[in-house]
């Protein structure tokens, strides 16, 4: 009985967070950003965007770890699996600039996801307007597997493939995306590979852009699973079970 509920205990607290495997802190569900490295800046003037994340590393970061709860412009869910996630940038309008990373190395799982929602406002054409970057690059091949890049008047480049955006009220977003990158069909199992995120405001500073991010891992992250939910599990099934013994040991 004692290993039954051992087993039963242990299958139920690594449920919540085995599509974390792999990467330090995928689910951001720590409730920081250890694992993770962010830049940051300002820009202005009318660069082509997307601009190079690489010029804001080392910069002041604008990074925000989110509980749940909605966001206030969109109404959707501000975490998309467990309890916490991460808001790259936010809605003022002031030349902000942010970035995230994280590279994991000799990577041994079969894909690899994430998910992401963008929100962007409304402003200026392809390359002066609030937007978001997104890559995932495969550092061993030098290739790239994953490439988004969008400002609110509309895709940079390709990567528009399964994304609809919808406008609330002068602002755009993509709800939530979930990335499915199945390795094996690329060859690249036990490769490194480097997720890069940047969200910016338009370089005008009238218009702000920003993105969540979640479930970085192996595993597809569940939607809206809250890890209380998952420990209060555990506790009434280890519960059951004394209760179960108690009543076969009174017989």
């Amino acid at each position: 009985m004692k290993k039954t509920v051992l087993a039963l205990g242990l299958a139920l607290m690594t449920a919540g967070s085995a599509y974390a495997t792999g990467f330090t802190n995928g689910g951001f569900e720590s409730g920081n950003l250890s694992g993770w490295t962010g830049g940051g800046g300002t820009w202005t003037g009318s660069p082509a965007a997307p601009a190079n994340p690489s010029i804001f590393n080392g910069g002041p970061s604008n990074n925000t770890i989110m509980t749940g709860g909605v966001d206030p412009i969109t109404g959707a869910n501000r975490v998309y699996s467990g309890n916490y996630s991460v808001r790259a940038n936010d809605n003022i309008s002031n030349y902000s600039v942010s970035t995230l990373r994280q590279t994991v190395t000799n990577y041994t799982d079969n894909a690899i996801y994430f998910a992401w929602d963008a929100v962007l406002q409304g402003s200026h054409g392809l390359t002066d307007s609030d937007y978001f970057s997104l890559t995932l690059t495969d550092d061993t091949t030098h290739t790239t597997i994953v490439n988004r890049a969008y400002s609110s008047a509309g895709a940079i480049g390709g990567g528009a493939s399964g994304v609809t955006w919808t406008s609330f009220g002068g602002w755009l977003s993509s709800g939530w995306i979930v990335e499915s990158i199945n390795l094996a069909d690329l060859n690249a199992i036990g490769h490194d590979f480097t997720l890069t995120l940047l969200a910016s405001d338009c370089p005008y500073g009238g218009h702000a852009g920003y993105v969540y991010l979640d479930g970085f891992g192996a595993r597809i992250p569940p939607t809206d699973v809250p890890e209380p939910g998952s420990l209060a599990l555990l506790g009434l099934g280890i519960a059951g079970l004394a209760s179960l013994r108690k009543r076969k040991n009174a017989a």
